[in-house]
């Protein structure tokens, strides 16, 4: 469920028409729903209720600092890949206690900014990181809690780029190696064990891998815990997945995960931290892009937009699908036509959808790309020397920019000439 409905024939961000965003910001231009991210919050603290637990929102999704504010005042604690990131979780509000380092290449100089930080727990990926950070907890004279990202080979039956359990995939330690692991850990200065890590994959619509990969982690939480090690924290990851096409079947509920989380690991009596980021943000996000051309080619037509791939990859990436709406509604019975829907970049994979059937929509006119507030103006550009594309959040009738679209002068002074060029 998200709040982008029609409105006497105005498509509409809760109580805000999207046509007055557009023309007081530009297009294109990113807008959010407070109220949808608030929902989305709040479906995963009630499918948890009653166990101990942590919801650390993941970043990577979208990081703005008014999404992020808007989820840390709900109590949400953040999933962090990077230093940037966790200097915007802080900057956003989110306590230091809920917070978990995530990631397969975290440098010293990011480990000592999280220590000074006072995060929740690091996962760790690799024995390297563990030496490296074992070096920097002892110099510093602190001590640095741990969950071992274990890999249990599981396939998540998801898009290839972002399946992360299988054994051929970068992430974590085969899981038939965690004891070993564990035991290396708990004989190291500056490490405390606490917990166990797994994520096996994004936009997951199937329970069935998230159930094989819990088994094995409460398997290995009961073997851990006869060798003495305290595991007392599960981080379960996050990935499940989100009906970016609306005529597909709808993935599962949270509530639904929560019954499965309870079932498999409930009984270990552990806190468990997730780390949802796609469900929470990606629905609470449109896309406003105005039509710049409509062009007839040799056998199809093309509706050129003035949003690019560098604004929305997702598409050129991973062949993703964002259903397309015009802002204003159809008439019903309205003619469907096949368009190649494209940007202004100069490269053919600047496409957004081939053959689509959509209304007419002539130049001047716009539409919004839905489900688009996860992975998108998080993973923007400048490529082609296009600024970057301003977000605003909406909270009933009110709406703010919250990241500026850049101007041409701020991008070029970011640029510095050589003195022999000068």
């Amino acid at each position: 469920m998200d709040h982008f409905t029609y409105r006497g024939g105005r498509l509409h961000a809760e109580d805000v028409p999207l046509e007055r965003i557009a023309e007081a910001v530009g297009t294109p231009v990113y807008v959010y729903s407070t109220a949808t991210l608030a929902r989305h919050f709040r479906v995963f603290d009630e499918a948890l209720a009653g166990m101990d637990h942590v919801i650390a929102y993941a970043l990577k999704a979208n990081s703005n600092l008014g999404v992020v504010a808007t989820l840390a005042r709900m109590g949400a604690g953040a999933d962090v890949v990077s230093e940037g990131e966790l200097r915007r979780a802080l900057a956003a509000g989110v306590e230091p206690g809920k917070i978990v380092f995530s990631g397969v290449g975290k440098t010293e100089a990011e480990m000592r900014h999280a220590l000074d930080a006072g995060i929740a727990h690091f996962n760790i990926e690799s024995e390297p990181e563990l030496e490296a950070l074992s070096a920097v907890a002892s110099a510093m004279g602190v001590t640095a809690r741990i969950a071992l990202r274990v890999n249990p080979d599981v396939d998540a039956k998801t898009h290839a780029k972002i399946s992360t359990g299988r054994y051929e995939n970068k992430f974590g330690v085969p899981i038939d190696r965690a004891p070993d692991f564990y035991a290396r850990a708990g004989a190291l200065p500056g490490i405390e064990v606490i917990g166990v890590d797994v994520h096996i994959g994004s936009q997951l619509t199937d329970l069935a891998p998230f159930e094989a990969a819990f088994a094995k982690v409460a398997e290995l939480t009961r073997r851990l815990r006869a060798e003495g090690h305290d595991i007392r924290r599960l981080d379960l990851g996050g990935g499940l997945g989100i009906p970016y096409q609306a005529s597909n079947a709808a993935p599962p509920l949270p509530f639904d995960y929560g019954a499965l989380i309870r079932r498999t690991v409930g009984d270990l009596g552990c806190q468990v931290v997730i780390e949802p980021g796609r469900l929470i943000a990606g629905n609470a996000g449109v896309l406003v892009s105005r039509c710049i051309y409509r062009k007839s080619g040799e056998g199809r037509d093309f509706l050129i937009l003035d949003a690019a791939m560098n604004d929305l990859i997702r598409p050129a990436m991973y062949d993703a699908w964002h259903d397309i709406v015009p802002l204003t509604e159809p008439a019903p019975g309205a003619p469907l036509t096949p368009v190649d829907v494209v940007g202004p970049v100069c490269e053919s994979g600047d496409t957004f959808a081939k053959g689509r059937s959509l209304p007419p929509v002539a130049a001047g006119e716009m539409v919004a790309f839905r489900s688009a507030g996860a992975y998108g103006a998080v993973m923007s550009s400048e490529y082609n020397s296009r600024p970057l594309v301003p977000e605003v959040l909406v909270n009933g009738a009110e709406f703010a920019v919250v990241r500026p679209r850049p101007t041409y002068d701020e991008m070029l002074a970011r640029d510095r000439l050589p003195p022999w060029v000068g």
